[in-house]
Formats: C-alpha cells, structure tokens, sequence
C-alpha cells in the first residue's frame, strides 16, 4: 500500500516513503527472482523444521474440495515453524464476479484479529509508564468513570419485570477492558435493555469518532458488574481511545508509526488505497443463508442479514471517521504473520522491539481465573487480547497448553503455540460465518507435526 492509507495533518517523515517502497518493490523482485521469501518472511522446506509435507498435503486436498462444492470461494493459509514459513498456499477466487483468483497478496477484513493488534498498542503504553492495568479507566477517560449496572427487578405484585440502575460495585480498569470484564456488550449478538440503548445509540455506526464513542457508551450502563463475568464487547474500541487519550496521537496515526511502519507491515491500516482495490477480497454469504438462494450473495444483496450488513457496511474503502480498535483493520497474511512472530518471538522481529518478553508472557496468561470464558470454548481462558488454551484434554482437539489465538467475524483466525515454536493463519471472506474450514485447517497443521 502506498501512504495513501494514513493520511494526517502532519505529512510522514521521508524515511518512511523511502521504507514503503522499498517494502513494495523488494518483495516483487525476490519473488521474480525465485526466492525463497515473502514480505521479509524466510521459508523453509517442512521436514527442516519437524512437518511433513506429505501429510501438509492434506489440506490442499481438502480445501480444493472445499472450493469446488461450494463451501467457500476462496481462501488463503499460512503456516509458520521455528521462524520459518512452511506453508503457503491460496484456492478458489477473491472475486467471483471479476474471476479474480485468490493470490498470496490478497488484502482482507480481518474484523476481530483487530483486537490483538489494538491489546499490543496498550501494552506498549504500559511499557512506558504511561498507567497501570489494573487502573480505573475512568482515569483517563471520565466519561467511563462512575458506569451503572443495569439489573432486572420483578414487582412483587404484579410479577411484571423491569430494569433497574444501581452504582456499580467496581471500577471498569484498563485490565478489565483488555480481558473482556468490563461489563459492557455489544448490542448486537443480544436484545437486553442494554443492547437496545447500543443501538439506540447508533454505536457501531461509524459515522462518529472515538471519543464520541466513548462520550456515548458512558450514558448506557453496564450490562454486568465489572470483574464478574466474560463478556465479548466493544472493550477493544474503549481501549482504542485509551490509546489516543495517553498518546496524544489519532489511533490511525499509533498504530502506523508504532507498530506497522516498525514491523514492515506495509499493507494494514483501516482502509485499502483505491490503487490496491483490486487486490481487496470480496466478501460473500454462504450459499443457504437467504431462503432460496442458490449461489454465494455478497452481504449488500442481502435484506435478511442485519448483522452481515452491520458489518459489511464497513466498506473499507475510504478513511473511515472511526478507528475501530475491535474490528476496523483490514491485513494481508504476509503482514499479520510478522505481527504475530513479533508475539512468538517475545515482542521482537528483524531487530525491532515492540513489547518485552515479559509483556508477552502477561498476555498469553490466563486472566479470567474462577470466570468462565463463554462462547462454548470449554478449556479455555483468556489473556489480555487472545483465548489462551489451559486443558487440552477439556478442549479435546490436537494443540498445546499454554496457546493463543483469536479471529474474525469474516472466518479469519490465527493461533500461536510457543511450545510448538509454530503459527497458523488461515484467511477467508464469508458472512455470516458458519464453516469449520479454520478448525480443519487446524488439525491438519497439528498432524502434520512429526519431530
């Protein structure tokens, strides 16, 4: 991508045109070349690095199949061991419509793996003095410093329910919001009294910046008391504006000047250049979804799927007003995977240090305890912006303790396994997503597996 991307009231120092395009240019020509790498990337032949090839065959065999019955247009997947990537491979189309195969530069939504990128930014803040994690966010963020409880009450006349307010017991704290305890929701995977005023509110309508967000959300109470309880929610976005608040710069400009410029991640940002467009995946529903379709539907053909179209209205294709830190960026496969062996490595890559080892390690630590992670994954806990896996046996799939992952609501997903020294990434476009294509590329990494 070109700095089109990030455009700011002050213009990028030269030295970051310069990286850019050598960013650009030098991956075309290595490639050209026959070289062994990708965006920086060193490859390796899977038996130098304990994995079969014969067995890794497996998932090409399974995802051509994939393709070929309809299951999915098109998909990518990467696969990395003791710092070299093993595997790379793309199938089907990024767009159907164009006959546009799916090409190892595809750019795509990557939705929720915002969250682990936005958790990094926090943490580096942290580094630096700038609070502490268990502070109250309210600290920094007064219209988030004294929250309500929403809580049902029942007339003992009538039987008639209500909701009432009460002051809440504790303090929403930045640690809170990193591991999803804040007591906040989404507003809409539900239909309480709370997500209503979410809507009401226009929340996830980004026609409003971050700390509007945050100036709206502190008028709607808590669904739940801080500290109680798991609860997927909108956490992410207030820490996004953590991040402006303590930082003095826009979220956009953080994130492009500390973490993707440094990590060479010269193809994520909140939006796609009109000049990259056409490397830019089409997102679809899946054939069944809408009564009587026959055919994969882009989102926007659709008038059934409310949360698809939420989504989807997130074009992604002009600078948005809101810098969503819970699900705005858009990444390629080549780029998230130096993010993430940034996070294998213990914060560093190529000579460039973005967290210290030891705020790794607080990460991809349980922080939930006695508090159950919802979302049915049994065996799970979770750190300060991924699931961490705690009992393989109660997980009952191939994979280690002590990994962590996340994903997108579009089917992307990644996962890091520090035992295994290993990192899978597999990226598609498909909503609503209701496929088990990332769980089977899974455990066809894991078989592959042999020293």
């Amino acid at each position: 991508m070109t700095l089109q991307r990030t455009r700011t009231s002050s213009p990028a120092p030269e030295p970051r045109t310069s990286r850019l395009l050598a960013g650009r240019l030098l991956p075309l020509l290595l490639l050209l070349a026959g070289s062994l790498f990708a965006n920086g990337l060193p490859h390796a032949k899977p038996e130098d690095v304990g994995m079969s090839s014969e067995r890794l065959a497996r998932i090409d065999a399974a995802m051509e199949q994939h393709v070929a019955n309809g299951t999915m247009p098109g998909a990518l997947a990467m696969i990395a061991r003791r710092g070299k990537v093993v595997y790379f491979e793309t199938w089907g189309e990024r767009d159907r419509e164009q006959k546009l195969s799916m090409t190892p530069d595809t750019i795509f939504r990557i939705y929720s793996m915002t969250k682990p990128v936005t958790s990094v930014a926090v943490m580096m803040l942290y580094e630096e003095g700038k609070f502490f994690l268990n502070d109250p966010v309210g600290k920094y963020l007064p219209e988030l410093a004294d929250m309500q409880v929403a809580h049902e009450v029942i007339d003992s006349d009538t039987g008639d329910k209500a909701v009432a307010l009460r002051k809440a017991e504790n303090r929403v704290t930045i640690r809170d919001l990193l591991r999803h305890t804040a007591g906040l929701t989404y507003g809409v995977f539900g239909n309480t009294s709370v997500d209503q005023q979410y809507r009401q509110a226009g929340l996830l309508i980004e026609d409003h910046d971050l700390a509007d967000f945050t100036a709206r959300l502190g008028k709607i109470p808590l669904q739940y008391e801080p500290a109680t309880r798991w609860h997927y929610s909108v956490a992410t976005d207030v820490l996004g504006r953590l991040v402006e608040a303590v930082s003095g710069q826009s979220y956009d400009q953080f994130l492009e000047q500390r973490i993707f410029a440094p990590l060479q991640m010269n193809d994520t940002g909140f939006w796609v250049p009109a000049n990259d467009l056409p490397r830019f995946a089409q997102m679809y529903s899946p054939k069944g979804t809408v009564q009587g379709a026959e055919a994969w539907l882009r989102p926007s053909d659709s008038t059934e799927l409310e949360v698809a179209q939420e989504q989807a209205s997130r074009n992604f294709v002009a600078k948005p007003v809101f810098f969503s830190g819970g699900g705005g960026l858009v990444s390629t496969a080549s780029d998230y995977m130096r993010f993430s062996l940034m996070l294998l490595n213990g914060g560093e890559l190529d000579g460039v240090r973005i967290l210290s080892p030891k705020s790794v390690e607080l990460m991809s630590s349980d922080h939930l305890g006695d508090i159950p992670m919802g979302m049915g994954r049994s065996g799970y806990g979770f750190g300060l912006g991924f699931a961490v896996a705690l009992d393989q046996g109660e997980i009952g799939e191939l994979g280690s303790e002590g990994e962590y992952n996340w994903g997108g609501a579009a089917g992307t997903r990644f996962w890091i396994d520090p035992e295994e020294e290993l990192i899978g990434l597999y990226m598609v476009q498909i909503l609503p997503h209701r496929t088990t294509l990332g769980s089977q590329f899974r455990n066809f990494v894991y078989q592959a597996i042999v020293e």
